[in-house]
């Protein structure tokens, strides 16, 4: 077990519907790191942008972008996650693959499709939470729109950090800001966002706002609005452990079944 996780974060722009270029892009970014790192985290959709043209852009899970996530992780020896538009079964989903260094992947299949943006029509909701055992950590890895259902994140001593990624727009930024630290604070647990910056081709904005916050909503890491590159985020699972016990406040949480 590691009781410290280093995760680097990055927020860069994405260049719409070019896997190459975006993977090439970030290879760059990622490649300037010279910290020792146990995760590196992409953002929503990072091959194309969010773009509702998955027949164009989908790709299996043994397709070229997790391919070279599993380049980029034994490269690294970190592990490597992020969303990306999967076909499987005749069907398209917003997947959040996460790679270990070993090659290995697990998958979460993005539940809470943005109906705004016609997401919903064109991919299949995810039904099933997935919680991922890495290096002795418990992650709940979830994708952008899930982040306004907390019930769905509802921690239920299952995990340790809550990692988002997403493409939310400059416009709703207040909203990213804010539920990001209320996920942290309602779950005492650690609350991972990487958002992307820059304009897509449908002319919405993003300014980032990628952050970090610590198991009672405290800020612990965040970029500069539109700022590109990577930051490096130490968590500590001590602090997961010791501000539950101290405070107990996850004993009084209300008991529930989804369905």
């Amino acid at each position: 077990m590691t009781n410290q996780l280093q995760i680097a974060l990055i927020q860069t722009e994405l260049i719409w519907e070019s896997p190459k270029a975006n993977r090439d892009n970030i290879k760059d970014i990622v490649e300037s790191i010279s910290d020792k790192i146990d995760i590196i985290v992409l953002p929503e959709m990072f091959t194309t942008g969010f773009t509702m043209n998955a027949p164009k852009c989908a790709e299996t899970i043994t397709g070229n972008s997790v391919a070279w996530m599993q380049q980029l992780a034994a490269y690294k020896n970190a592990a490597v996650m992020g969303s990306l538009i999967i076909t499987e079964a005749n069907k398209y989903y917003n997947q959040l693959v996460f790679v270990y260094p070993n090659g290995d992947i697990k998958s979460y299949k993005k539940r809470h499709t943005f109906t705004l943006a016609g997401e919903d029509a064109v991919y299949t909701a995810g039904i099933e939470r997935v919680i991922i055992d890495y290096k002795g950590w418990s992650l709940c890895p979830l994708v952008c729109y899930d982040l306004r259902f907390p019930v769905w994140a509802r921690y239920n001593n299952d995990y340790d950090v809550l990692l988002y990624v997403a493409n939310w727009p400059k416009t709703r930024i207040t909203a990213w800001d804010s539920l990001l630290q209320a996920r942290a604070i309602e779950n005492m647990s650690y609350c991972v966002g990487v958002n992307r910056v820059g304009t897509d081709a449908k002319g919405h904005e993003y300014s980032g706002h990628s952050a970090v916050y610590n198991p009672l909503g405290e800020t612990i890491s965040a970029f500069v609005e539109n700022e590109i590159g990577y930051r490096i985020v130490a968590l500590n699972r001590d602090e997961v452990l010791n501000t539950r016990n101290k405070f107990k406040f996850l004993n009084d949480r209300d008991v529930f079944i989804l369905e």
